[in-house]
Order: C-alpha cells, then structure tokens, then sequence
C-alpha cells in the first residue's frame, strides 16, 4: 500500500511563481487575476488549500497559512490579496455553511467553486419565512472577478428591528449568493492592488434562504478538524492581513538589496550597497521584519494551540493576535517605503515589483481590520478597561 505525502500550502503556492510573474501585469490591465493564475490555483490545489477536507482542502494550520500567504504576497500583491480574500471565504463558507446550503453550494462540481467579496455588514436581510429578503450595497469585493458565488454581510431585521445574540453584540451574517443573482457596479479603479477584481455591487430584495447563510463571528464549525474552524473568521482574516503585508514588504527587502551592488546614484561613485546607512538601514528592516513575522507566528500559535488544547479562546488571545497583525501590517509598510526611497529612481518604473509593491502595500494597508481602532480595542481588554470586544 502506497500512500501520497501532503503538501503544504506554501509549497502549492511556490509552483505558481514563474506564472504569476509572467501575468502579474496582465492582472493591473484587466483590474482582476489573469485568467492563467486562476487556472493555476485551480490545478495546484492552491484555491481550495485552506478548505476543510470535505470540501477537498488541506486543513492548514495558522502558520501554514501565514507561510503560505507571505510567499504569495512576496510573488505579488494582487496575487497575495487573492489568497487573504479567495480563500478563507471559501473556508468559511464549506466550514459553517448548514448542510443543506453546504449541499448546494460545494456538492455538485466542487473543485471549482470559489468564493468572494465583502462580509461587513453592508445589507439589511429582513426575515422571512425560510430565509431573508436581502437589500444592500458593498464594496471592494476582492476576488469577485473569478468568483462564482459572492459573500455578502447583513444585518437581520425583524419586525423593523436588529436582532442581537447577547447585550452589546448584533447578530451579523453572510449570505453566500449565486454571481448571476448580483448586480455588479464595478468601481474598482485605484492605486494599487489594481489586478484582485475588488468590484463593487448590490442586490435589491433578493431571497436567500437561511441555508446559505451563517454567523459573521461563529467559532462552531460544521466540518473540518483543524482548530481554525474553532477559531472562527476573524483569527483567519487577521493572520492573512499580517502575512500578506509581510510578503509585500520582504518582496521589496529583497528586490532592494538584490539592486543594491549595481545600483549607482548620479554624481556618486559609490555603489548603494557600500553606503553605511544602506546597510544600518537594510539590517534595520529585515530585522524587524524577523522579528514581527515571529510575533505573528507566536500570537497565532500561541491562540491555535490553546484551542486544539479544549481551551476556550479567551478575549486577551484574541486581542493578542489581532495586535500582532497590526505590528506586522506597521512594520511591513515601514520597510516598504524605505526599500522605495533607497532604490531611487528604479522604484518609480511602471512595471517593475518595487514600484508595484510600493502601491500595493499602501493600498492593502488602509483596510479598516488593521487601523489603529483595532490595536486601541485590544489595548482596552489587556488593560482591564473593557471585558471584551466581539468584534476582536
């Protein structure tokens, strides 16, 4: 009897290199992933890595993951964004999606099911018999360029009011909808991350059975063994954010000191890698940046293994993580714009990966689940101030 070894998700992940290279500009001139990458993840096993193996995944570890969406990042931004988006979406949904809704959405041809867009809570689902008849609008739905089945987050409405699951915390859910059953408005032109398909689009009184819908904050998972199902989406989401600006920033790490032996400035004789605050500053960076991918990988491990312990995962290991991802997301944008300034007038070549990554990170890094509002909510439940925050 033979038996076949796992790959880890960041080994899927190394075999797309030389095409996301290849495409990478393609994916900015058609504002969503090249279609060659898409069929890339789709063959590697990549799209559906993070799933739990009943929807044919691998069931990661957090640090599996982090590993995984570093490399990407470090690949491409918009490539990286895709891994953070695409995938824990899908996760979520094969995870806690009920059965009957998981049926629909995964039981026919599985291997090509993909799932985007945005899961704040941009939409009113009034109750009605056997599901919600959802009304919203939202945006940046990363990945929906390629998604056949869209998220999108409500709030449930009840004889005209919220529903809450206890004091101080509103019940929110994401519907999983059919893409021919969404209005796409487009929107997406920015500064960077220019090839994730981050669309913008609405329904209008459109009917979603309860089946396709779940909590936003579950920790109840339905299927998968990996204590990430236990953990619930907002762990998951926290550690991609952290990893993916970790990836972009060592991408420009490298490419920067990769310039550095050839790289002269004008009027100066002296190469940028025999500069002294070139190399204070190069060992400045990737130090930290070390020492925040250990923090990441700490904070998260610490919290994983708790959990796959039977322990509880309390407020402060919640607001340890999404602290973490935070540093990270800082420390990452610091590096960042040092490597840009260091290559001079390379970085401002269209087309080049530091110039590209230099828009990417700044645009990744305005996401709200990274701010400083996140990092003051954590510092309140380590000091005593509040008990909690759900939404940690």
């Amino acid at each position: 009897m033979t038996t076949t070894a796992r790959v880890s998700p960041v080994d899927l992940a190394r075999t797309l290199r030389d095409v996301v290279a290849q495409e990478a500009s393609e994916s900015e001139q058609l504002r969503t992933l090249a279609p060659p990458i898409v069929d890339a993840m789709w063959h590697s096993g990549l799209m559906t890595a993070l799933n739990p193996a009943a929807a044919g995944g691998l069931e990661p570890s957090l640090a599996e993951m982090i590993e995984m969406w570093i490399e990407m990042g470090w690949q491409d931004g918009s490539f990286g964004w895709i891994g953070i988006a695409n995938l824990p979406s899908s996760f979520a949904a094969a995870t806690y999606l009920p059965d009957e809704g998981f049926a629909e959405v995964f039981g026919g041809d599985a291997d090509r099911v993909t799932l985007g867009g945005q899961f704040a809570p941009n939409g009113q689902g009034i109750v009605t018999e056997g599901g919600y008849r959802l009304t919203g609008s939202w945006n940046f739905g990363s990945g929906t360029g390629h998604s056949a089945y869209i998220a999108a987050g409500f709030i449930p409405m009840e004889d005209g009011e919220m529903r809450w699951i206890r004091e101080g915390e509103p019940e929110l859910m994401v519907a999983v909808i059919p893409r021919d059953e969404v209005t796409f408005t487009d929107g997406w032109h920015v500064q960077g991350l220019k090839g994730t398909g981050s669309f913008d689009y609405n329904v209008a009184d459109l009917f979603v059975p309860s089946s396709r819908t779940f909590r936003l904050f579950t920790r109840e998972p339905r299927r998968g063994a990996s204590a990430a199902g236990r953990m619930g989406m907002m762990p998951v989401t926290a550690a991609g954010h952290a990893a993916w600006a970790l990836g972009v920033a060592k991408s420009m790490l490298d490419d920067v000191e990769e310039l550095a032996a050839t790289k002269f400035r004008m009027s100066d004789m002296a190469s940028l890698a025999s500069r002294p605050t070139f190399q204070k500053n190069l060992a400045h960076h990737v130090a930290a940046w070390r020492a925040a991918r250990l923090l990441v990988l700490d904070a998260f491990g610490t919290a994983e293994a708790a959990v796959d312990a039977g322990a509880e995962l309390t407020p402060r290991l919640r607001a340890d993580m999404r602290v973490a991802a935070v540093y990270a997301t800082d420390v990452a944008r610091a590096a960042a714009e040092w490597a840009h300034l260091a290559a001079g007038t390379t970085s401002i070549r269209e087309g080049s990966r530091l110039e590209r990554g230099f828009r990417d990170i700044y645009t990744g890094t305005q996401h709200a689940f990274i701010s400083e509002k996140v990092a003051i909510d954590a510092a309140q439940v380590w000091l005593g101030v509040i008990d909690d925050h759900f939404s940690l």
